[in-house]
């Protein structure tokens, strides 16, 4: 049965939100009930290297105002400080706790606990031939920080 590019489409969305909804789920089953997917795109671009709002905004591709709330949010769970720069002691910089890297380090193992399990559903030669085509399809670079952003955006078109 052939399918439509639309399908396609609402096939890899749906292995992604399955994937993502399986993590959080775990997560919150680690005691980590307040972690939700934009936090882990967040922390990763601070890790990375976005150390204020408006840089982190840029790599989210929300407002700094959008930025500067997810901050404060990961600030009071205690996921992110904000801590003086040794360069200029009028600059505060972002910096990912420890606490903050567990939760990282924990979400990793469960994707990789979620990816052995379609694994064995479907068998290790299907899941790396479909590793295989979907990196070939996607391309060298397929993780981007801006996604929860580029899925929320308005276009501008009439509701």
């Amino acid at each position: 049965m052939s399918r439509s590019g639309a399908d396609l489409a609402l096939l890899l969305l749906g292995g992604f939100r399955s994937l993502v909804d399986d993590a959080t789920d775990q997560l919150a089953q680690r005691g980590y009930h307040d972690v939700r997917p934009v936090h882990d795109f967040a922390m990763r671009a601070i890790a990375a290297g976005a150390d204020n709002a408006a840089e982190l905004g840029r790599r989210l591709s929300v407002s700094k105002q959008a930025a500067a709330k997810t901050i404060a949010v990961l600030q009071d769970r205690g996921y992110v400080t904000r801590d003086a720069d040794p360069l200029d002691g009028r600059r505060k910089r972002l910096q990912v706790t420890d606490l903050g890297l567990d939760v990282l380090r924990q979400g990793e193992q469960i994707f990789d606990d979620l990816r052995d399990r379609w694994e064995q559903q479907i068998g290790s030669k299907e899941l790396e031939r479909l590793e295989k085509h979907l990196s070939t399809l996607i391309g060298g670079s397929p993780i981007r920080f801006d996604t929860p952003a580029w899925m929320a955006r308005d276009l501008g078109e009439p509701s």
